[in-house]
């Protein structure tokens, strides 16, 4: 403590040992009555973010109720009326919207609870899958394209859960354009376009059928070298304890 007077660090010790201190004046006291309030706000807002009852959550939750909605009117006097098309589609984007920001949310302000990690992918290929499979109902787009579609959804996610024990396979830039083209091919179809327009959405979704391939080929890719990985650390880990 350079530049202190030896007089008053003295002082200060002399004050320390022998002078009462005033209750209100505890330094302990002090910092533990500031702290306390302090520390329960905190402990009230993590009970808070780890609510279920959350923003992001409740789209997650609204993306969920919006799948019967979609269905209802997608197939709403015999699937064909552009009108209920048109409020089928509004409901997918809706839902799609609300894919884009409940994850978003989740991460930034650090409301993930386990509800969000289940119900979100489900949510995602439950509106995803029930679009698709009413398309082909109807004859709007050829079940191979839905098989494709929803394989490729639904082994990547169990793919996932195979290797979470070695590591998480992240969401990549191409999958993440995957899923935006899914979506825009896919709200095309559900919309009773005719002329260019009809033949843009068949491209449109000849490139999501391709992402959808390709993508899902990389993921599967990662999936090897992380199991790889991580058997090779377990094997030197072991060594090592041998050792």
């Amino acid at each position: 403590m350079t530049g202190v007077p030896a007089s008053s660090a003295a002082g200060g010790s002399s004050q320390a040992k022998g002078a009462p201190v005033p209750s209100g004046s505890d330094a302990s006291g002090a910092s533990a009555g500031a702290r306390s309030p302090r520390g329960g706000k905190i402990a009230a807002a993590a009970v808070n973010q780890a609510s279920v009852w959350n923003v992001a959550n409740l789209l997650t939750m609204l993306r969920l109720l919006l799948v019967p909605g979609f269905v209802a009117l997608m197939l709403a006097d015999g699937g064909y009326d552009p009108a209920w098309r048109s409020l089928a589609w509004a409901a997918f984007a809706i839902a799609m919207i609300t894919d884009l920001f409940d994850g978003h949310l989740a991460r930034t302000y650090n409301l993930v609870t386990d509800f969000g990690k289940i119900a979100d992918p489900i949510a995602d290929k439950a509106i995803m899958g029930a679009a698709l499979i009413c398309l082909s109902a109807l004859g709007d787009l050829p079940w191979w394209v839905t098989g494709v579609i929803l394989g490729r959804e639904l082994g990547i996610t169990l793919l996932r859960f195979l290797v979470i024990r070695y590591g998480v396979i992240p969401a990549s830039r191409g999958g993440k354009l995957k899923t935006l083209t899914q979506g825009v091919a896919v709200g095309m179809y559900v919309l009773a376009l005719t002329g260019w327009l009809a033949t843009l959405r068949f491209w449109v979704m000849a490139a999501a059928v391709v992402l959808t391939v390709v993508t899902g080929l990389d993921y599967i890719r990662q999936a090897i070298v992380l199991r790889r990985q991580g058997i090779a650390e377990r094997q030197a880990a072991l060594e090592e304890k041998e050792a």
